[in-house]
């Protein structure tokens, strides 16, 4: 897997590196008023929350402002999703609960589920079987990547009405089939609505009007992963590697900017991969210098994750000119040792991703990374952990998101010689620590600078680099100013 979608989705955080728990559930009610689901359920869903703190940088928190679950709409039908994971499933969350209140469900939760770690899998579990508890008369479908890998294990809960995989989560025709099933009864056989995921050839390039007041839009160019990474069951969740044509992608890119949009973000499965499957096999890179020069109103343009091998030339060169692509991102590195990228099946090593690292600092001097790591791989020695501590000084890495490894059924990991939890766990917090070393030194040396920062909900903006701001007074959402910053309080910084 490249990067999934941003593990960096949608939308996909505050500026900490904690990672104990899987990306958190967000929720988003099909309206507000009139919404149908009784606030006994809605506290039982708030608790299996967690705070926004929680999440990686390059995965801005939904339930603050940077995602689509939850967008206002179809006051009155009482379809509500809770979405686990990356900004990718941010958003076809938003897809999936419109084409849900358009086919008349109501008194429904569906479950965007995410299937990285078994404890993700664990916490939507928990989080239904509380929805159900507090509203016994809710129907509640499971969706998403866990869906996909895992359907036995969601359709055999008792408070689990249907269980739609990834192929089909996205067809409105799928919701108006589970309404048909719930008004004329189901049988269990029906329960299971999930395909051969790499029958897939093609991504729908997911077309939200309306952003809802939100300050930037996530645009999926890409799904699926060809890739086989020993620690990652994705693939069997999202299937091979497919592209949206890039007039597609500027169209829709047009549409938004026209929309009043300041800022968009390219999010998919495997990002760079992009193109790979397209007549002519256009790159990401090509892709971004052309929608910089069609759409020269967009004022910001992101990528979520990227995989650092398959850095193309245009990429990096996009790097270097375009000004509109921002100076931030986000790597999906997972270690800093050889020996254990061997055996993650990854296809850099060490010296490559420093050599890269370099070489994008060389053309762009004011970019931040982050990256994704993973601590206690099988197999991992301390001396072997010790190097992936080390590669985030010499990467020069900003932004951590460290995932304690978790085993996957199924995957050629779970099958080395795995270590102890506690050690896992102990190995995790001192990446953590040096993730938050790193970024400490990133907001020291940006107090006393002017940054342009796009504000967001709450009395937050976001510099070019992605690092959070603290805003003195209020701005209107969308905007782009200039402030200067006079501070940080060790997780974002403090405007002036």
């Amino acid at each position: 897997m490249g990067g999934l979608a941003g593990l960096g989705g949608v939308g996909l955080g505050e500026a900490a590196t904690r990672r104990d728990a899987p990306p958190p559930p967000l929720r988003g009610r099909a309206g507000e008023g009139g919404n149908a689901l009784s606030a006994e359920a809605r506290s039982a869903q708030s608790a299996g929350t967690t705070d926004a703190a929680a999440l990686p940088p390059s995965q801005p928190s939904p339930a603050r402002g940077e995602g689509f679950a939850g967008a206002a709409g179809g006051a009155q039908a009482g379809v509500e999703v809770i979405t686990f994971g990356c900004r990718l499933n941010t958003l076809e969350s938003e897809q999936i609960r419109r084409a849900a209140t358009d086919a008349g469900l109501t008194r429904t939760v569906i479950v965007n589920s995410c299937a990285v770690t078994a404890e993700a899998v664990r916490q939507a579990r928990q989080n239904i079987r509380r929805l159900k508890r507090a509203d016994p008369g809710l129907k509640v479908i499971v969706t998403g990547c866990a869906a996909q890998t895992e359907p036995a294990t969601f359709a055999a809960m008792a408070e689990v009405d249907r269980v739609v995989g990834n192929g089909a989560k996205g067809a409105p025709e799928t919701w108006a089939k589970a309404r048909a099933a719930f008004d004329f009864g189901i049988s269990a056989e029906e329960k299971i609505v999930v395909d051969d995921i790499f029958a897939v050839r093609e991504t729908a390039l997911h077309m939200v009007d309306g952003m809802d007041g939100r300050t930037r839009a996530f645009v999926q160019v890409q799904n699926g992963c060809d890739h086989r990474c020993t620690f990652c069951i994705i693939p069997y969740g999202r299937g091979n590697s497919r592209s949206v044509p890039m007039g597609e992608v500027i169209s829709h890119i047009r549409a938004l900017v026209e929309a009043g949009q300041s800022e968009v973000v390219l999010t998919g499965v495997d990002l760079t991969s992009y193109g790979g499957d397209l007549p002519g096999a256009p790159t990401l890179g090509r892709l971004v210098r052309t929608i910089l020069k069609q759409v020269p109103e967009l004022r910001r343009l992101r990528l979520s994750s990227i995989d650092s091998v398959e850095a193309d030339a245009d990429l990096l060169r996009a790097l270097a000119e375009e000004e509109r692509l921002m100076p931030h991102l986000h790597l999906s590195l997972q270690s800093g040792d050889d020996m254990i990228l061997k055996r993650m099946k990854r296809r850099h090593s060490r010296a490559q991703a420093i050599a890269l690292t370099g070489e994008m600092r060389r053309l762009r001097p004011d970019l931040v990374l982050g990256a994704d790591l993973i601590a206690g791989f099988p197999t991992e020695t301390e001396a072997m952990a010790r190097n992936s501590r080390a590669i985030v000084e010499d990467c020069g890495l900003t932004f951590l998101h460290v995932f304690p490894y978790s085993a996957r059924a199924g995957t050629p990991a779970a099958r080395m010689p795995q270590l102890p939890g506690p050690l896992v766990s102990a190995r995790a917090q001192r990446l953590r620590e040096a993730g938050e070393a790193a970024l400490r030194r990133h907001l020291s040396q940006q107090v006393g600078t002017w940054r342009p920062v796009l504000v967001e909900r709450g009395g937050i903006g976001r510099t070019p680099h992605f690092t959070p701001v603290r805003l003195r007074r209020p701005a209107q959402p969308g905007a782009v100013i200039d402030l200067r910053i006079a501070g940080h309080d060790g997780a974002r910084l403090v405007a002036a």
